[in-house]
């Protein structure tokens, strides 16, 4: 079994769920042009993605094989209600502007991903480590997007302006073509610095 340290580390670089494995890019187009938006989007995914992965740790030796993959997604699901009923209750203009982005956690391959790959065959407080340290990598990637794709569409970072009113915004930051734009500069950075470190002195 890894341990804690090794977890992070893989979590956050070597085998980042974004830039590494690819998955849950949706959010990347969808909820990165504010920082705000994208801050509150990670939060959630990180909270349903430690909890899931440790219920589904916990239930394990009680869950039939053949009907695993559907449990865990009525467990996310469950965490999943929970954020979005959070959020409207406490944040409804944030609720209101990501819309159903929320609800669509529950399809996020990331936490599915988890709770198969790790929280299947790993004790309860190591998997739900896994899943928050998985989150945390997703977070990172999303949050530099946003950085970049609200101080140049906007002017703007979690809504206060930074630049001079003279900057005229880049429309296109706005858009979702700039999220796969800068998600491919993330992926081409981090394979570079990969490969520069796997290479023989």
């Amino acid at each position: 079994m890894s341990s804690p340290g090794q977890i992070l580390k893989e979590n956050l670089w070597t085998n980042n769920p974004i830039f590494m494995q690819v998955l849950g890019i949706c959010s990347a187009l969808a909820v990165t042009n504010l920082l705000t938006n994208t801050m509150i989007m990670t939060i959630g995914v990180t909270f349903v993605t430690a909890m899931s992965n440790l219920t589904v740790s916990l239930l394990k030796g009680l869950i039939p094989r053949k009907v695993r993959m559907i449990v865990q997604t009525l467990i996310i699901a469950f965490y999943v209600i929970i954020v979005d009923i959070l959020l409207r209750a406490y944040l409804p203009d944030i609720s209101r502007a990501l819309g159903p982005y929320v609800g669509l956690i529950i399809t996020n391959c990331i936490i599915m991903g988890r709770a198969e790959a790790f929280a299947q065959s790993n004790p309860p407080l190591i998997s739900m480590w896994d899943g928050a340290t998985s989150g945390f990598g997703y977070m990172a990637v999303l949050l530099v997007i946003a950085f970049f794709r609200e101080l140049l569409g906007f002017g703007t970072l979690f809504g206060i302006q930074v630049l001079p009113d003279a900057f005229v915004p880049w429309t296109i930051m706005v858009t979702a073509p700039s999220a796969f734009f800068f998600l491919g500069i993330i992926i081409w950075i981090g394979k570079s610095i990969m490969n520069r470190e796997g290479a023989p002195a």
